[in-house]
């Protein structure tokens, strides 16, 4: 499907399938990237909209990132599963949303839906969101409870325009301002997070702390208030995130445990039903 803006315009990707990957010339989703570097390190954005009217109903699988999705439709998300731990003060339930890493098996459904949606790294979400990610831990909270007014604001400016790079301008314009007022990961912390990425999750906790000179106590605390999440449970979610895109990918589940360093198949089941709330096989399906 054609996108309704020219790459000359905002030298935008767009790409028609569902959101949960399904590639389908006959979905009717339009997915537009803006092209270029991210204003903002650690920062992907993406436009989704619905062309045909279809509902959306889409299982939220945990990943090494936080997902912020900007709802511009007139109706709002519904979000079910996840543990929203901060009261919510949005005027309509979940018009714009945020699912902090590891939210746990939850559900995300809407209808006429066309939001902008970042997925933003620890780094950038430490520097953006303007909480300890450690209140946020396992939630899927309203944006607004976050940004406020401003949020609210952001939202409404993004409705009104009519192109995609329009609105990823705006989108960067404020997350620019936000992140030059926003806080800074220590460089212990950003390290440790690299290194359990960069293994895919097979790091063992005394050796990161090792690597940055701290006890296993000081870096569970420091990373913990940073990240959202122990180091532990950091290399858990990486790990398992390699191993779904894998499974999703069509690979044999024992090979993939092997790969990704299970113990066995039963361990990757055991993780895969923690974190998605399915069989390996169901998620393979997704």
């Amino acid at each position: 499907m054609h996108s309704d803006e020219t790459d000359a315009e905002a030298r935008a990707v767009a790409v028609d399938h569902g959101p949960e990957g399904d590639g389908g010339a006959g979905s009717g989703w339009e997915v537009v990237r803006p092209g270029g570097a991210p204003a903002v390190a650690g920062v992907r954005m993406a436009g989704f909209r619905d062309r045909v009217g279809r509902a959306l109903d889409l299982r939220v699988l945990p990943q090494p990132a936080v997902v912020v999705v900007i709802g511009l439709g007139s109706e709002p998300f519904t979000v079910e599963g996840g543990t929203t731990q901060r009261p919510s003060t949005s005027p309509t339930p979940h018009p714009s949303l945020v699912a902090s890493l590891s939210p746990g098996p939850a559900r995300v459904r809407g209808r006429a839906v066309e939001c902008v949606e970042m997925c933003l790294s620890p780094g950038a979400a430490y520097a953006l969101l303007g909480v300890p990610p450690h209140e946020l831990e396992g939630a899927v909270v309203g944006l607004e409870d976050l940004w406020g007014q401003r949020g609210r604001q952001l939202r409404e400016r993004v409705t009104a325009a009519t192109a995609w790079q329009e609105r990823f301008t705006l989108v960067n314009e404020f997350l620019t301002r936000r992140a030059a007022r926003g806080r800074s990961m220590t460089p212990e912390v950003a390290g440790v997070w690299d290194t359990i990425v960069a293994h895919g999750g097979r790091v063992r906790v005394d050796a990161l702390a090792a690597s940055c000179g701290w006890s296993r106590k000081r870096l569970w605390s420091r990373f913990h208030a940073q990240i959202g999440l122990t180091p532990k449970r950091a290399a858990m979610l990486v790990r398992f995130d390699r191993a779904a895109q894998a499974l999703r990918a069509g690979g044999n589940a024992a090979d993939i445990a092997l790969a990704h360093g299970y113990a066995d198949q039963s361990h990757l089941h055991r993780d895969v039903l923690a974190f998605a709330g399915c069989t390996p096989a169901a998620l393979a399906g997704l």
